[in-house]
């Protein structure tokens, strides 16, 4: 538990310092240089490349977390494993782009007529896809070996500053608009040949195939449970995507606005994104070890971390949506009610937290996959249905619901199967306080200047937030670290 948290406080620390360069690229930089078109344009090849990604990986990545364990052996160079574990998406990503070169036809006709732009850059996917495709890869192996912090390094701030340097040297007329997207896919590429390097400078490269290894567990199983990972991962890949793919073909201009209001959100993940990349193994060692009594501890411990963490940001950027909105063209006002929606499916994504990882790496792994093909037929559904009538506001209502059927979904599996949930009354004591917090922030009226009122009232929110939460000690071992870290820091002594 020690590692998760000490890895889990370093994830989190890059992970937000990224968030806050983010948000410049974000609210202040993309929608002030780049019209809402070449915005979208920007969103929409990154979220091509990364379902390109993943089709290839034919669910290899999900099997770094359940096979890892017992390949683990670094005197045996981990019994070929990582020449495994890239091999076989190699060849997926052969297939995907052959399959990617015959669609062009169809692509072109499905946007052809309103966002023709995404046409003049088909073929920069397909580099962009597979730099993606090795970055996924050597991020799973580095976190089967509990190394997960340079990954969020790149990820989370790496990547982000430099293209904040490229929309500074693109906002001096130095560049092209398209010279800049050949460079914004460089920089995307670069972070896979970072891990690449880090993992040489680890002295973990281990290339070598090795056919003892499979006599640990069978090439087949391992080719079994990737088939129905990559089913799942697929239809994964189809809910989390399918509502920009789907909007770009009305309008890349309303496509760059929804995922500007999307990123909004993406704040509330870090908690969640941060500590899943140490603790995903760590349920494999679980299920190896039998260990359910210490799963359901660490699935509790999860939630209630996230769960604080996200329910405060949460509300500290309601409380200042228009304040926000107020540094973007006015364009940007109509993604408001998107950044509601979307805030709401991640707050259900955090409150279930592990349950997607229990059951993909559990014996019951073909369930997983029920699930995410009967959710990718509602997302599918549900966007279809609702952006026609409500455009972007569609989409995000759309993704709403979809988030919460899958996580309530698995999450009561999980319970009626394991016999585990994630929730003690604290879960529900925390969304009061936040509820109450958020309440008195609306009683704070405008303060004129943005500055001195988002200042104002963040700072208002965490005071009612943090007061209660350590007063009512909704989180033990928060309070414990806490004071820690205070009366350590201070030299106090109790």
């Amino acid at each position: 538990m020690r590692k998760l948290q000490r890895e889990g406080i370093w994830n989190t620390t890059i992970s937000y310092a990224g968030i806050v360069i983010g948000y410049v690229n974000t609210i202040l930089l993309f929608p002030n240089f780049l019209d809402e078109a070449e915005v979208g344009l920007t969103r929409l090849l990154l979220t091509i490349s990364v379902m390109f990604a993943q089709f290839s990986a034919l669910g290899f990545v999900n099997m770094s977390t359940r096979y890892f364990p017992y390949f683990r052996d670094k005197a045996q160079q981990h019994n070929g494993f990582l020449f495994l574990l890239l091999a076989v998406p190699i060849l997926g990503f052969a297939i995907a782009t052959g399959l990617y070169l015959l669609l062009k036809p169809a692509v072109i006709d499905y946007y052809e007529e309103k966002s023709p732009l995404i046409l003049d850059y088909y073929y920069y996917i397909i580099p962009l896809a597979l730099f993606t495709l090795l970055y996924n890869m050597f991020t799973a192996y580095l976190r089967s070996l509990y190394k997960t912090i340079v990954s969020s390094f790149v990820q989370d701030f790496l990547l982000r500053i430099l293209t904040t340097l490229l929309i500074a040297i693109y906002a001096l007329g130095v560049i092209d608009f398209r010279q800049f997207v050949l460079l914004y896919i460089i920089i995307n590429s670069a972070g896979a040949l970072v891990l690449v390097a880090y993992t040489i400078w680890l002295k973990q490269l281990y290339l070598r195939p090795s056919w003892a290894g499979l006599r640990i567990i069978p090439l087949r199983e391992m080719l079994y449970y990737g088939f129905f990972t990559f089913l799942g991962n697929l239809s994964t890949t189809i809910i989390t995507t399918v509502d920009q793919v789907m909007i770009s073909a009305y309008s890349l201009s309303a496509n760059g606005i929804y995922t500007t209001a999307f990123f909004m959100t993406s704040a509330i993940m870090v908690p969640a994104r941060s500590i899943l990349k140490i603790a995903s193994p760590q349920v494999a060692d679980f299920w190896k070890d039998k260990n359910m009594e210490g799963m359901e501890k660490l699935y509790r411990h999860v939630t209630m971390v996230n769960l604080i963490v996200g329910l405060l940001l949460f509300i500290g950027i309601w409380a200042n949506i228009d304040n926000l909105f107020s540094f973007m063209p006015e364009t940007y006002r109509a993604g408001k009610y998107v950044v509601l929606f979307l805030s709401f499916a991640r707050i259900v994504d955090l409150a279930t937290s592990l349950n997607g990882v229990i059951l993909a790496t559990s014996d019951k792994f073909r369930w997983d996959l029920v699930f995410n093909i009967a959710l990718a037929i509602l997302t599918v559904g549900t966007n279809w249905y609702f952006i026609p009538r409500y455009g972007i506001n569609g989409a995000a209502l759309a993704s709403m619901l979809s988030y919460v059927f899958m996580n309530l979904t698995r999450l009561f599996f999980v319970q009626f199967v394991y016999k585990i949930q994630p929730f003690t009354w604290s879960s529900a004591q925390i969304v009061v306080i936040a509820a109450v917090a958020l309440g008195v922030s609306y009683l704070v009226p405008y303060l004129q200047n943005v500055f001195v009122d988002m200042l104002v009232r963040s700072l208002l929110i965490t005071a009612v937030y943090g007061s209660l939460s350590i007063g009512l000690n909704i989180y033990p071992e928060m309070n414990a670290w806490l004071k820690k870290v205070v009366f350590g820091f201070t030299g106090w002594r109790f």
